[in-house]
């Protein structure tokens, strides 16, 4: 017998049933990103019924894949473009047909000694490490600091990954779970330039060491806030050991796979529908929306929210948090082929293939954040870069795979949203060019020869800053974390799992909640698991 609060939906409905549709969901989640998708296939797969507002046209949020470029069979990841944070426990538990392939270098970073061009590459195996570091270095004891620092790195990634899944330790839980005095300091107590400074001599070294903190946070390396700890720390735990791999046919893939789950256990994906408010006393909700066609209103008995907090607070008409500010340039290309580097002892296939830092060196990026702070461009902006389809050439249609064409992927540092105010096209643009301008240094060619061009004619590169990210994707002040990055454990209002609100029954699941950021899928997860204590599941 149907049960009217239940209502079985066709498999090919993709909408509730008119803009004036009034139907009871056991969970409505607003946002159809990686996390809601997650929190749908969990709560679908334990036979809730599911219901996915999604505002855009498609699923997938900042972990999509598009073709960017008018013409051109190649599919990027266009925001987010690698995976560490999200469990294997993650991708078990759904049965998620998705792969993640390990790069062959971890990092390249030029440089310049003596007049000659030189570089760090790491990676190889650990005899061409060794060999690297000595021959920047003229000895092997920044190899042995770096060895030591990240095996302790290593070693609380073991311990603290397990627990992103987990109800929330208290602070003390964590210490004890880590149990390593000496690693707690460097990572939760004092700021992490102390450790760089303390531990390594090299300036090229440290600037390295030191860029995992700065990834989309903009902070000095002795921000006594310790937020740079906080995104060291999510960058170096990830799978419990620090390893950022290479999604198999691009993030979409990853996206695409939580959708036919989530969908294949009963879920609905509704896109084109944007969640206007969230009405609840606490035990029941109900979600106003939007169509092309109108408004509708749909009941639930959890509304999970996968989207920033700012946005939670309009939904629900409370006093929304100061959005943190978004600090980064994104610049996607696709290259005829990759180009040569003035350090010629080093393939540029393997340049590429891990990180490759630009202008990164420890002096260089305190003078970007000082010019930054002072509300200018960086003289000299920081950026690295990393080349998917070395990786994975799965993304490249047949015949550029087969011309030799390559994908490169620019994440800039040090560039926060208020640079962008005044002017963000001018602004982006004078961004761009000194940013590749930095890399040119390196190179045997200017890259601007190397880039393919789309069927108008036109160079195959984008760039999005903050505000572009905030316009596109709803990030409030381009933040990509969409909030700063909280400490792994509980603090005073946290909740049990890291996700709830002041609302009983409405959940964050979005990357604002405690242990978001980045493509994990972890609060997604967590809210599922609150929902299904909450109701006996």
């Amino acid at each position: 017998m149907a049960d009217p609060d239940h209502p079985v939906l066709p498999r090919t409905m993709t909408a509730p049933e008119g803009p004036r549709a009034h139907r009871t969901y056991d969970a409505v989640i607003v946002g159809g990103g990686h996390n809601g998708l997650v929190a749908a296939a969990y709560l679908a797969r334990a036979g809730r019924s599911v219901l996915v507002l999604e505002r855009l046209d498609h699923t997938g949020g900042a972990a999509v894949s598009t073709r960017p470029f008018a013409g051109v069979d190649a599919r990027l990841s266009r925001y987010s473009y690698l995976v560490s944070l999200l469990p294997k426990k993650i991708v078990r538990d759904l049965g998620l047909d998705f792969r993640v392939r390990a790069r062959t270098v971890s990092s390249y970073t030029p440089a310049e000694r003596d007049g000659r061009p030189t570089g760090l590459l790491v990676g190889g195996g650990e005899r061409r490490t060794r060999e690297a570091f000595t021959r920047l270095t003229g000895s092997d004891r920044e190899y042995r600091a770096w060895q030591a620092f990240y095996g302790m790195t290593g070693r609380a990634a073991q311990r603290i990954f397990p627990t992103l899944t987990e109800p929330l330790p208290t602070r003390d839980e964590l210490r004890d779970r880590l149990d390593d005095e000496a690693a707690w300091r460097t990572l939760f107590e004092e700021p992490i330039g102390i450790a760089v400074e303390e531990r390594f001599d090299d300036d090229l070294v440290r600037g390295v060491v030191l860029t995992d903190a700065l990834i989309g946070t903009f902070a000095d390396a002795h921000d006594p806030s310790l937020k740079q700890n906080r995104c060291l720390l999510y960058h170096v735990i990830g799978g419990g050991t620090g390893d950022w791999d290479v999604p198999v046919g691009g993030m979409g893939a990853l996206t695409d796979a939580l959708a036919d789950t989530a969908r294949a256990a009963g879920a609905v994906l509704a896109t084109g529908h944007e969640a206007l408010r969230i009405a609840t006393d606490g035990r029941t909700a109900e979600v106003t929306y939007r169509t092309a066609d109108g408004e509708g209103t749909v009941a639930a008995r959890h509304v999970l929210v996968n989207a920033s907090p700012q946005a939670l607070a309009d939904l629900t008409g409370d006093t929304p948090p100061a959005p943190a500010e978004g600090a980064q340039l994104k610049v996607n290309m696709l290259l005829k082929r990759l180009p040569r580097l003035r350090d010629s002892s080093v393939d540029p296939r393997e340049a590429f293939a891990g990180t490759f830092h630009i202008a990164e060196g420890y002096q260089q990026l305190a003078a970007a954040h000082a010019q930054a702070a002072a509300g200018e461009l960086p003289a000299a902006p920081p950026s690295e870069i990393y080349c998917h389809s070395l990786t994975d050439p799965s993304i490249l249609g047949p015949g550029l795979a087969e011309q030799g064409y390559q994908t490169l992927t620019l994440f800039g540092l040090h560039t926060p949203a208020r640079l962008f105010e005044r002017d963000n096209d001018a602004v982006r643009e004078d961004l761009l060019k000194s940013t590749l301008a930095q890399l040119d240094e390196h190179l045997a060619e200017p890259l601007a020869a190397c880039l393919a061009t789309d069927a108008d004619g036109r160079p195959c590169i984008e760039a999005r800053t903050p505000l572009d990210l905030e316009r596109d994707l709803g990030l409030p002040g381009g933040n990509i974390f969409h909030r700063e990055l909280s400490w792994p454990h509980a603090q005073d209002g946290t909740g049990r799992w890291g996700v709830e609100t002041g609302h009983a029954n409405v959940l964050l699941c979005g990357a604002g909640a405690v242990r978001g950021g980045g493509v994990s899928g972890v609060p997604g997860h967590n809210a599922a698991m609150a929902v299904l204590e909450n109701t006996g599941g």
